[in-house]
């Protein structure tokens, strides 16, 4: 889950539109606990009530995921795609998924068919860089971190992205501009671009 912004999953199970309030609060009260089991028979068990309701799917795949069980979070998300094709969340969870079992190829066929779906996010997009990233296609990945900040220019994460591959193609003097754009942003991620910087020749 580490590409999808903190909080964007817990908020979006609090804020379930339709859920009853007796299930919203069973769902923070099974999150708290890290009952990702409880969880997984809470979504179960409303799902055998109606399984053409999205944000259940969201409920399992993310309970899934959080117990480290990849594969069946695909098929959760998966279910959430073609329910809500619309909505670019679950397209940045099965994507994440799919790089979290290894398989960036499949992170970037994804994302690829949700821009065709929709223009997609400064989510779908930084998580496109990062797919390209974790295969060394790093004209690809700035491309694509170039797209996300389009949607987002404090996105910090997208800027380190973006810094990262210039300094892996050993384009520095884009690298030192992309590093003064984060330090405005993050400190922090700054400082840790700022190690990647490529040796001048």
């Amino acid at each position: 889950m580490s590409a999808i912004p903190d909080g964007t999953v817990s908020t979006l199970l609090g804020n379930i539109q339709g859920m009853e309030d007796a299930n919203r609060k069973r769902v923070a009260e099974l999150e708290a606990r890290k009952d990702w089991d409880g969880l997984v028979k809470l979504a179960g068990e409303n799902l055998a009530r109606d399984p053409n309701n999205g944000d259940w799917w969201t409920v399992a795949g993310y309970a899934h995921s959080q117990a480290g069980r990849h594969a069946l979070a695909i098929q959760c998300y998966n279910e959430v795609v073609r329910l809500s094709p619309d909505e670019m969340l679950g397209w940045s969870l099965l994507a994440q998924s799919y790089r979290d079992v290894k398989e960036p190829a499949r992170a970037i066929q994804t994302l690829n068919n949700a821009h065709r779906v929709r223009g997609g996010s400064a989510e779908t997009w930084f998580l496109l860089g990062e797919s390209y990233s974790d295969l060394n296609r790093d004209v690809s990945a700035e491309s694509a971190y170039r797209e996300a900040l389009g949607f987002n220019r404090d996105f910090a994460r997208a800027w380190f992205g973006l810094g990262r591959a210039y300094a892996r193609l050993g384009r520095t003097a884009e690298f030192d501009q992309v590093l003064k754009s984060l330090a405005r942003l993050d400190t922090a991620l700054a400082d840790q671009l700022a190690k990647l910087r490529p040796s001048t020749r």
